[in-house]
């Protein structure tokens, strides 16, 4: 059957769907300073610092301990997404690209989550995992936009959809009782990925993934976020619930909100 895909548009979809993932420039980089932004002067409010005391993300290891690291984590997922705007810049970032691979009517998770990963540390792993084991739907697409250089240790690893086939036939047929023992399995396979500050990652979140202990001397700070298309199908995480939607067309509303004429 033959598709009406632009050549570009074919080439990066064949690429998606043959990696799993895609590295690329941030589309709106004014959108990409808002985020980063809103980020700096929420920490500031949160660690009761003057507007101008500048903060290198980098070695925000050095700024807090360890024990109160989650807590302001949470505090800075809740006043990042309270911001009208914050949503709507880190869809910019990469909207293009979401278009071509998801569709341009979008459902959005509602809220954009954030991973500090301090050096050395143990307590904020992400082992082994894919998000549709645990509920969600095949048909959603994960948004990865760094706020620092990210790389080896201090980034994650996705495994290829060219391994990830010889993973599920060995899974099919052995049993695997824990994340380590599938991390064993695959860490020689699994591709680290180096993403810059200015670059976002896109990922199909179907596939293996997940990050070790940060061996480099620098923090992790990385925000994620899930788009889907309206109508395909939904895993565990609802419309409403979860999702919200942010690009329903004209006719998709019209349609939605028509009213038939005639007495049934």
């Amino acid at each position: 059957m033959r598709n009406f895909f632009e050549k570009k548009e074919i080439n990066l979809s064949n690429n998606f769907k043959s990696k799993g993932y895609i590295i690329s420039k941030v589309q709106d980089i004014k959108s990409l300073n808002y985020i980063k932004e809103i980020t700096l002067n929420n920490l500031k409010k949160i660690l009761k610092l003057k507007k101008s005391h500048e903060i290198n993300l980098n070695n925000f290891h050095k700024m807090i301990d360890q024990e109160s690291l989650n807590d302001v984590r949470v505090n800075l997922i809740n006043l990042n997404n309270k911001d009208d705007n914050f949503r709507y810049h880190y869809f910019k970032t990469a909207k293009d690209l979401i278009y071509i691979l998801a569709g341009n009517e979008l459902m959005m998770q509602k809220s954009v989550n954030l991973s500090i990963q301090f050096p050395n540390d143990k307590s904020s792993l992400l082992p082994v995992h894919s998000d549709v084991w645990s509920g969600d739907s095949p048909f959603e697409i994960n948004l990865w936009l760094p706020l620092v250089d990210c790389y080896r240790t201090k980034s994650m690893y996705i495994l290829e959809e060219k391994d990830n086939d010889q993973f599920v036939k060995y899974m099919k047929k052995t049993k695997l009782n824990s994340s380590d023992e599938i991390y064993q399995r695959i860490r020689k396979k699994v591709k680290w990925l180096n993403v810059k500050y200015g670059e976002f990652l896109l990922f199909n979140q179907s596939l293996p993934h997940g990050n070790i202990v940060n061996k480099e001397r620098e923090t992790r700070f990385s925000m994620n976020c899930r788009f889907k298309s309206i109508y395909s199908p939904y895993g565990d995480k609802k419309m409403g619930e979860f999702f919200l939607p942010i690009t329903a067309r004209a006719m998709t509303e019209i349609g939605i909100d028509y009213k038939f004429p005639f007495k049934e």
